[in-house]
């Protein structure tokens, strides 16, 4: 038998048994969609944690208090970051700046509109520092910290919400935090999704000392971001840091948590991944289970076929003709399969969207897909085309 001659039965018989080949490649269809869609999903968020670290600077080093140790009252307050341990970190020499924050929840209310969010005390260097800036207003200064003067500078979210589009009509406004007012003094640029469980689009920074007092309390422990003089002095800076924290914590130092961008970065792409690596398994073991249901239908096409290929053997067909003929057979259903999934995952993307989900679909996961279908039914298909091609003619033409 030609090669077209092979193709052409093998088309056949597949148009004559439609509703079965549709059973038999949904398992396919299954599999290839849920990879293409678990890839997919997998680098939307690797990108959304890249996007959440961006607003970082690349030599960004976080200092954050560890769980207090040992008795509640001289253990949780040594392992408090204060005012001392900024101005060591500031005096490191691998370190270019340093500012400190406290952040808490409160209620804030504009007229009739309440709103529960995160409220940060901050010093004036840190919205540099954080790589923040203003969509219109000014920052807060040491000024409004010494004389704790109770003004805000509002996220882009916030500002929306209260006082519409036009941001610069927040300028000026008085606004409640916890049933006290603050004089709106800045608007921040809109920024997205962020790292470390504070969000500025939806959150409000007023003067530290102000947050310590009014809205936060004293009982906050404090955060520290310093930032390294150049990325090669990234290491250097994590030891100097360390030692200037040992001056007043020298009992508690491994309470402390000093982690730069790129180690946290690095740990929540590792997690990402690993999620991806886990699900993308899922998803093979649909293929794998779909595999095993191509080779049962084959089985069953083989029973069907018994007397045909007697005939085709006994007109001439040889052995190799017999097994191409159903080789190709479970290779086309599991390869049209993992087409047809391939296709359905791309048009669910838009409708993900609808639900919060980010899938940056890309060629590597839909060529992996089809690839693995492919070879799904190869592998699942060779058997039963090998017991096929093995049948004697004589046997195969008495077969009832």
């Amino acid at each position: 038998m030609s090669l077209t001659e092979i193709i052409r039965s093998v088309l056949i018989s597949v148009s004559t048994n439609k509703f079965r080949v549709f059973l038999t490649s949904l398992g396919i269809i299954v599999g290839a969609f849920t990879i293409i869609l678990v890839i997919g999903i997998g680098k939307g968020s690797e990108a959304a944690v890249a996007e959440q670290f961006g607003n970082l600077n690349a030599g960004t080093v976080m200092v954050s208090p560890g769980r207090a140790m040992g008795g509640p009252g001289a253990s949780a307050q040594s392992d408090k970051l204060d005012e001392d341990d900024l101005e060591l970190i500031r005096e490191c020499s691998s370190v270019e700046g340093a500012t400190m924050i406290i952040n808490g929840n409160a209620t804030i209310t504009y007229y009739n509109t309440s709103y529960s969010t995160m409220v940060a005390g901050a010093m004036a260097d840190y919205l540099v520092l954080n790589n923040l800036e203003l969509a219109c207003g000014t920052n807060v200064t040491e000024e409004d910290s010494d004389k704790r003067n109770k003004v805000a500078i509002i996220g882009s979210d916030i500002a929306e919400m209260f006082f519409g589009e036009d941001k610069t009509l927040a300028l000026g406004q008085t606004i409640s935090i916890n049933s006290k007012k603050y004089e709106v003094i800045g608007v921040l640029e809109y920024l997205g999704d962020t790292a470390g469980g504070f969000s500025p689009d939806e959150s409000v920074i007023v003067p530290y000392t102000v947050a310590e007092k009014y809205v936060i309390g004293e009982r906050t422990r404090p955060t520290i971001t310093a930032v390294a003089v150049d990325l090669d002095s990234v290491d250097s800076a994590l030891e100097e840091i360390t030692a200037a924290l040992t001056v007043n914590h020298a009992d508690t130092i491994d309470n402390f948590q000093i982690r730069d961008q790129g180690s946290m970065l690095e740990a929540a792409q590792e997690s990402s991944k690993t999620m991806t690596t886990l699900l993308v398994s899922v998803a093979a073991v649909v293929l794998l289970v779909a595999g095993i249901g191509i080779m049962n239908v084959m089985f069953v096409s083989v029973k069907e076929r018994t007397r045909e290929i007697g005939i085709l053997k006994a007109i001439g067909a040889r052995k190799r003709d017999i097994l191409l003929q159903f080789l190709f057979e479970a290779v086309l259903l599991s390869t049209v399969g993992g087409i047809i999934g391939g296709i359905l995952s791309y048009i669910a993307i838009p409708f993900l969207g609808f639900l919060e989900i980010t899938v940056l679909p890309s060629l590597n996961g839909a060529v992996l897909a089809v690839v693995f279908s492919a070879v799904t039914g190869t592998f699942f298909g060779y058997y039963p085309a090998a017991k096929a091609a093995a049948l004697k003619p004589i046997d195969a033409l008495r077969y009832d």
